[in-house]
């Protein structure tokens, strides 16, 4: 399960943003996640689970954003949904379209700190 590796390198590096930041725990990590970046994001949340035990994410929440893929069409500048399995030919000029312009994300965009008890 390489989910766990992926869940591991995202709290290492929601741990180091959130210390440079002065924040000593997590409550929620936000991660975009391309829909051919080839991650099973029910995988990658149990993972996380696992991976956060013991760090300053013990108790965060992991938010996975789905990021459906998009192919680009140069000749007819058409956008469109590529699906799965994936299907890069253009709907609108009936021709391959190799540019993906989305689907392939697996990035951090949010940390957020966990609230400081009074």
């Amino acid at each position: 399960m390489h989910e766990l590796s992926i869940a591991t390198a995202i709290v290492e590096q929601a741990a180091e943003l959130a210390l440079a930041d002065g924040t000593e725990s997590v409550s929620a990590v936000t991660v975009q996640v391309g829909e051919l970046a080839g991650v099973v994001p029910e995988a990658l949340d149990f993972a996380f689970e696992v991976a956060r035990d013991g760090t300053a994410l013990a108790a965060a929440r992991l938010v996975v954003e789905q990021v459906p893929a998009r192919a680009w069409c140069e000749p007819c500048a058409e956008e469109f949904p590529v699906g799965m399995p994936p299907f890069f030919w253009c709907p609108v000029c009936d021709r391959p379209a190799p540019t993906l312009r989305s689907g392939r994300e697996l990035q951090i965009t949010r940390v957020e700190a966990a609230p400081v008890p009074s």
